[in-house]
């Protein structure tokens, strides 16, 4: 009979029992990482984390447990557990002055949970970690989401995955070589359960007959295949985004059928909403909501219907003229604020000048044609320009016809250069 052992799954085994263990998230639990400096200052506040499956929220908020281990914590699952229930939970502040309480999948709890919870939180009594694969902005009521630092889980690289298996494989010594472990990395969607997983089902294999029909066999037809290394995840979505990039929809269907093999929903509809705004931009300003609700549609409904919305995403993507000028003028924007000394906002459009001092603020609804000349820019930066027009589309050579005709009004002030 199989020792009990046996029948833990390696995922189990091998879970982070420290900060140190967990990839992926340095901001985070590294050296520096934020949730690192709550730990070394014994000051632990609520806060939220976002990211896709697997990519470690359930870990870290296991190892911040432990580290805070002489304070009663609970867990509560918005998806399975009910009111009474965190109220059983708030009972024991009658004995403690404060709690924690990590609520898993936090975008499911009902509103009259979370109006029930704030005040907990707005005290301190419950500091509250919440765990989500959903949008916290859309998806968590303000009065919780308020109270909450908000902290992005970092993607899951491929270099992430390699390093983490190559430390299992080495501690759990399977001898497992170099190009499996690879290959394991590709199939897994960049999933870190889904490749420990792999890992295992592979180390079951006899060494001599690990031969690469078998590995792809183990490791499934749902993944990209990775033809000796050359087509794996990050190839594939790249050569999607730089197909819609260049305007070649029959690629781009291509390659959205390849990553699709995948099915990781998250990866493929965010690279497409980014797309819609850094590539085709202001050239079609319609294709980011259009594009947006066929992702939602696409999450809605799963694979295999997931791949019809998409599909429609894709093929508007690539058929929308291009325009890359808003990325370029808050690429422009965002440097420029590294290099001013004085970012001071004007007294006549800063409420609390107006409101002390006097300022006067001239509303452009107010005057002829809804405009007005006068300064917005800190005075340090007033003659800097970050958006420049491109002419391969309607819509911006429109924008560039109104700025044509305000930009000699504004002369006289020195707001701005001829562009």
């Amino acid at each position: 009979m199989a020792d009990k052992q046996d029948n833990i799954p390696l995922a189990h085994i091998v879970r982070p029992k420290t900060f140190c263990d967990i990839v992926g998230q340095d901001h985070l639990v590294g050296e520096m990482g934020v949730i690192t400096m709550m730990v070394k200052s014994n000051k632990l506040v609520s806060f939220i984390l976002y990211g896709p499956p697997g990519c470690g929220k359930t870990t870290i908020s296991s190892v911040l447990l432990k580290q805070f281990h002489k304070i009663q914590s609970y867990t509560f699952n918005a998806s399975t557990d009910n009111k009474d229930t965190l109220k059983d939970m708030v009972q024991s502040l009658k004995f403690n002055k404060y709690i924690i309480i990590v609520v898993d999948e936090i975008h499911r709890m009902k509103k009259d949970i979370q109006d029930f919870l704030s005040p907990y939180i707005e005290s301190g009594s419950i500091i509250m970690v919440g765990l989500t694969t959903e949008n916290p902005y859309r998806t968590i009521n303000r009065a919780i989401r308020s109270r909450c630092h908000i902290y992005t889980m970092s993607d899951i690289t491929k270099e992430d995955i390699v390093s983490l298996l190559h430390r299992i494989n080495i501690q759990q010594d399977y001898g497992i070589e170099d190009n499996i472990i690879h290959r394991i990395s590709d199939a897994s969607c960049l999933e870190i359960r889904t490749a420990i997983n792999m890992l295992e089902m592979v180390s079951l294999v006899p060494a001599e007959s690990r031969t690469t029909e078998h590995i792809s066999k183990i490791l499934g037809v749902k993944h990209i295949a990775t033809d000796d290394g050359l087509d794996n995840y990050y190839i594939v979505l790249s050569a999607l985004i730089k197909s819609i990039r260049g305007s070649d929809i029959d690629a781009s269907l291509h390659y959205l059928a390849r990553f699709l093999r995948c099915q990781d929903l998250h990866m493929i509809t965010r690279r497409l909403m980014i797309s819609a705004y850094e590539d085709i931009g202001l050239a079609n300003p319609s294709v980011g909501p259009q594009v947006v609700a066929a992702c939602e549609a696409a999450m809605s409904v799963g694979f295999p219907e997931a791949r019809i919305p998409l599909s429609c995403a894709v093929v508007l993507l690539a058929s929308s003229p291009k325009s890359n000028s808003a990325y370029l003028a808050i690429d422009k924007a965002d440097t420029r604020l590294d290099e001013l000394k004085d970012k001071s906002i004007p007294n006549h459009i800063n409420n609390e000048a107006i409101r002390f001092s006097g300022a006067k603020y001239k509303y452009p609804h107010s005057y002829p044609n809804h405009y007005v000349p006068q300064q917005y820019l800190p005075k340090e930066a007033i003659n800097d320009i970050y958006y420049i027009p491109q002419d391969n589309s309607k819509y911006e050579r429109a924008i560039k016809q109104m700025w044509d005709d305000i930009g000699p009004k504004q002369k006289h002030i020195g707001v701005k250069k001829d562009q």
